[in-house]
């Protein structure tokens, strides 16, 4: 297999390639790009445009994933590649998760080296960040897979939309995920995202159920998905399949991108939706971007 050839995906007839990383299953003709805009039809193969080519790189203390529960106090070396195939319309890196590769600076660096440069900034982890990780997720397991056999852990921030056979894959290398869940309905997931919520669940089960320590974290959103109903049924979900103990962050919503018109989330929200959590059982609540 060439250094970025997707490992994900079937060729179908006439020179088209369909992914098969996440439930989009995009259908690309020779010179397309899928909707996530880093994986394209090169000549009946699917190439990864990103492999390799970082767009953002950070020491970030590991608060900030936000990971409040994992090792907590210690730092890790984010890195991001461009790309997303979700359209979040309040997305707060846009500029590089809803960009093509050759839209944005980005540096060459092979998995060794992210590695060294971990190990070089006496960094335990790598978190792979600011993006969707799972659109370029050939480089993050390569990456992943060698940061473990020095002893580093690696920590993924995603909104979970992946398929099953991937997110399998890289599993034996992942330690703790913060995972954006977003609502607990369909009707949102697809107006505001471009997704499906039973998607995501079953990413956060198949992480649990694969020993990743998992925190979540809620964007509650004005009028979009601050009805404490719904909140409910997320926190009794949470308790119904053994997360009492997984952190719940509920984020402020300030204007972004595409949701300019919506104001910022006031404090009584959230701290309805605190109270929530813990009157369903939830242990560890607590309150982002306030």
């Amino acid at each position: 297999m060439k250094i970025n050839e997707c490992r994900y995906y079937q060729q179908l007839e006439d020179g088209t390639v369909e992914c098969q990383l996440c439930p989009h299953h995009c259908r690309m003709t020779n010179g397309k790009m899928g909707r996530c805009r880093s994986r394209r039809n090169h000549d009946g193969v699917l190439i990864s445009e990103v492999y390799a080519k970082p767009c953002a790189l950070a020491i970030d203390p590991i608060e900030k994933k936000p990971l409040y529960h994992f090792h907590p106090g210690t730092t890790c070396l984010s890195i991001a590649c461009t790309g997303c195939n979700f359209r979040c319309l309040n997305c707060q890196n846009h500029d590089i998760s809803q960009a093509s590769p050759e839209e944005v600076a980005h540096d060459e660096l092979t998995p060794e080296q992210v590695v060294s440069l971990c190990l070089k900034h006496h960094c335990p982890g790598i978190a792979y960040t600011y993006t969707e990780p799972l659109t370029y997720i050939e480089y993050v397991i390569d990456t992943a897979r060698l940061a473990h056999e020095k002893g580093l852990w690696n920590i993924l921030v995603t909104a979970g939309y992946v398929c099953q056979e991937p997110l399998s894959d890289l599993l034996p290398y992942l330690d703790a995920a913060n995972i954006d869940l977003k609502s607990f309905t369909d009707d949102i997931y697809q107006r505001i995202s471009g997704g499906r919520l039973s998607v995501v669940l079953d990413t956060i089960l198949a992480m649990k159920k694969a020993g990743v320590w998992i925190e979540l974290t809620n964007l509650v959103i004005p009028g979009i998905n601050d009805d404490m109903e719904m909140i409910r049924r997320i926190c009794r979900w949470m308790v119904d399949n053994g997360m009492k103990e997984t952190p719940l962050h509920f984020s402020r919503f300030f204007p972004r991108y595409r949701m300019q018109d919506i104001p910022p989330t006031p404090i009584q929200t959230l701290r309805a939706a605190h109270e929530i959590a813990l009157d369903e059982g939830l242990r560890h609540v607590y309150l982002g971007n306030v």
